[in-house]
This record gives C-alpha cells, structure tokens and sequence, in this order.
C-alpha cells in the first residue's frame, strides 16, 4: 500500500471519528437546552432504565435498578425514544381479576360497581372503569383501570395493594370465588363413539371405521 492510499484511509478514519465526536458534541448541547431528562431524573431508554447521574460532553450515564452504571452516547440517547418518569404527573393503571365460572348472575352484575365503590372511595386515585369484557378459557375476566395522581413509584403500589386487599376481602364477604387454571378431561362412555369425541369422519362407503 502506497503513502498515498495509507493517507486517504487514516483521513477517512479521522474524519469518521471526528463527526462521532461532533455528534456527541452537539447532542451534549441539545440535552442542556431542551433539557428532555436532568441528572436525577429517572428514565427508560430501549431496554435500560435508572436515574440520571451525570451528563457529560459525550456520554450520560444511568445508574441501574441493580446499582450497575449504564453508559450512553449522547448522540446515541437522543436517536432513541427517551421515557422520562420523573415528570409524570399521574399513573395509568390497568389490571385484570379473573373470577370463577359457576359465579351467579347477581355476583356477576354486581362486581363492576363493587369496585367502582373501592376505588371511588380515596382521594388519591381517580377511578377510570371496570367492566366484565371477556369469557376467559377458564375464568370470568373483569378489567379495571385508574388513575393515580401522583407519580411516586412506591405510593403507587401501597394505593394498588390496598385496594385488592379492599377487593379481595368484599369478594370474600359476598362469597366470590377467584379463578385458578384448570383443564377438564372428559371419561369415555360405553356408548361414546368408537375413537372418542368428536366422532371419526365416515368412510366412502358412508360407514363409521372400526
């Protein structure tokens, strides 16, 4: 390889690294004047999530749920989609109860506002709904939504684990059962079918096969 062709290929590098390092640069810039996240804030990038502990000229770094530092090009950060929680104001939540098959109507019609009154009762949530929507494979399935005002991670699961206490001790009172996964196996008869159920196509001929 000549001089000539060593040159153009170290300038190809050096210039490659160097619109890396501007990238950065002005990335770096677009966090400290549109500020999407601050050191403190908790974000989720992709798959990675923690507290911002520093921002710097050409990385940010996170510090993990399991105390590990997670390292970002700024650059790289701001090509992907950023979840500030720190600026939430409130919490959507969503969750399913699933009750058992065999539940009487009048229980069934009742549970929806059951928990309609559960909810409604704390000032800390703003109930959304709860409805039966679905014949699940082994359950009855309710879906309930609300929200919380407040964007506080470990207040929000005290309010949510209060509130299926809540529901779990007015289903105990009005003899409710909770569904659990179940499958049914049916015996055969004596005048079952040869081959059991569904019965087995005819033949041609137009008889049963043996």
């Amino acid at each position: 390889m000549g001089w000539g062709q060593g040159w153009n290929i170290g300038g190809i590098a050096v210039a490659l690294a160097t619109q890396n390092i501007l990238g950065d640069l002005f990335a770096s810039l677009s966090i400290m004047l549109d500020k999407p996240f601050e050191v403190g804030d908790f974000i989720i990038v992709g798959d990675a999530l923690g507290a911002v502990e520093y921002i710097g000229l050409k990385t940010t770094r996170l510090r993990g749920l399991g105390g590990e530092q997670i390292v970002f090009s700024n650059g790289e950060l701001l090509r992907s989609r950023i979840h500030n929680h720190k600026r939430m104001e409130s919490r959507r939540v969503a969750f399913l109860l699933r009750v058992a098959y065999g539940t009487s109507e009048a229980q069934v019609t009742a549970i929806p506002a059951m928990i309609r009154d559960i909810i409604s009762s704390r000032a800390d949530v703003n109930f959304e709904r709860a409805h039966f929507f679905r014949y699940g494979d082994w359950s009855l399935d309710y879906e309930v939504v609300y929200h919380f005002k407040s964007p506080d991670y470990i207040l929000h699961m005290d309010t949510q684990e209060q509130i299926l206490l809540q529901i779990y001790r007015a289903f105990q009172r009005e003899g409710i059962q909770f569904a659990h996964p179940l499958s049914v196996v049916r015996v055969a008869g004596a005048h079952d079918p040869v081959g059991g159920w569904p019965p087995a196509a005819p033949t041609p001929g137009g008889a049963l096969p043996h």
